[in-house]
């Protein structure tokens, strides 16, 4: 038996979408489809202004200026995260602070965001690793009192929530991906969801390269030229075809990914606990959207001789980030401080394959071997 890690899912309605939008001759972006997938994600979720990217490094990107980060301005990042997270604001010469993670989760350590700020820190970048919710009321009450900016990057928390608020719509702004390994695809894409009134304007103007089109295409300016500066941030049709596909079915990919997520909980908790291995923790004001299904090893040896029993037996896991204050680009950069936990996910995680389409027979012959490791 062979088990991949991830697959991306096709509900069947995407290449026919795609066709649709090739035949009604408007396929450079910012068309139907995409006007569609905005309104879900408005309705839905109740952002103030949703922008289809073309990934999520673009929406964090958009954010970064959007923010106005200058060269010696400080953003607080996590360490344990994609470098997405962290480069769009070193491009506008942020200087990053990295914050390590939570020993219960690979979530930032919320009780640690205090301590780093001074007088130049602009912003506050929480990430909601594995679709759980970081605590956004400390976060956000840490942010006011302060002055600061919130920028959720909820990469990987789609249809996930916070006290029954919807990730995303918390901070002022947030992002979102559609890569292939997120439970809503679209091969690569992204968005940009805007919760603060001040910076819609602009985030149009930034998302059609600096120009004010999307004013001109409504009417509300009679002619559109350069106003700021930005890029080709929007995507074509056609991904916003594929992505509508999905975003019909959002209900009921979720609720096929959870029921997987809570088999893997259910026969591997006597395991994990026998063995001292770490298994997703949801603290009691986050849910679980069914991203992804990980443990903790107790060593990077331990992780390691894991991952090469799994492949013998056909099942490929795979390891996740590499702590970006320990990164080639950064290490010199970052201020010395030690960041146990980010260093111990590092070394430890290992992600289990996680798809929809994983057959119960698949998913329990993963957790056989496992429990014969």
């Amino acid at each position: 038996m062979k088990i991949p890690f991830n697959k991306p899912f096709l509900t069947g309605k995407e290449t026919h979408y795609m066709y649709q939008a090739v035949q009604s001759g408007h396929i450079s972006g910012n068309g139907v489809f995409t006007k569609k997938c905005q309104k879900f994600f408005e309705e839905r979720y109740g952002f103030r202004k949703a922008l289809l990217t073309t990934s999520c490094t673009d929406a964090l990107e958009m954010c970064a200026i959007l923010v106005d980060i200058k060269p010696g301005d400080e953003v607080i990042v996590p360490s344990y995260t994609f470098v997405s997270t962290a480069l769009a604001f070193i491009r506008q010469g942020a200087k990053i602070r990295f914050l390590d993670s939570r020993s219960d989760h690979p979530g930032i350590d919320e009780e640690k965001i205090e301590a780093l700020i001074n007088d130049k820190t602009k912003a506050i970048v929480p990430v909601h690793y594995a679709g759980v919710a970081c605590d956004m009321d400390k976060i956000m009450s840490i942010a006011n009192e302060y002055d600061l900016i919130v920028i959720e990057d909820a990469a990987q928390a789609i249809e996930s929530f916070y006290k029954d608020k919807p990730l995303g719509s918390i901070g002022h702004l947030s992002t979102f991906s559609f890569h292939e390994t997120k439970n809503i695809n679209s091969g690569e894409g992204g968005l940009l969801a805007i919760n603060d009134d001040r910076f819609i304007e602009r985030a149009e103007i930034i998302w059609e390269k600096g120009t004010n089109r999307a004013e001109f295409f409504r009417g509300e300016v009679n002619k559109y030229g350069w106003v700021d500066i930005g890029s080709s941030f929007l995507p074509s049709e056609i991904i916003a075809a594929y992505l509508w596909a999905q975003l019909e079915n959002l209900e009921d990919i979720q609720n096929r990914r959870i029921e997987t997520w809570n088999v893997y909980t259910k026969k591997l908790k006597d395991w994990s606990d026998k063995n001292k291995i770490q298994i997703p923790f949801i603290p009691d004001y986050a849910t679980n959207n069914g991203h992804m299904f990980y443990l903790v090893c107790n060593s990077g040896r331990q992780r390691g001789e894991l991952i090469d029993y799994l492949k013998e037996k056909g099942i490929h896991a795979v390891f996740h980030y590499m702590s970006l204050h320990k990164s080639e680009f950064y290490e010199d950069k970052h201020d010395g401080r030690e960041l146990p936990e980010a260093n111990r996910y590092t070394e430890c995680l290992v992600r289990l394959p996680f798809f929809y389409e994983l057959t119960s027979e698949q998913q329990k012959y993963i957790i056989t071997i496992l429990k014969n490791f």
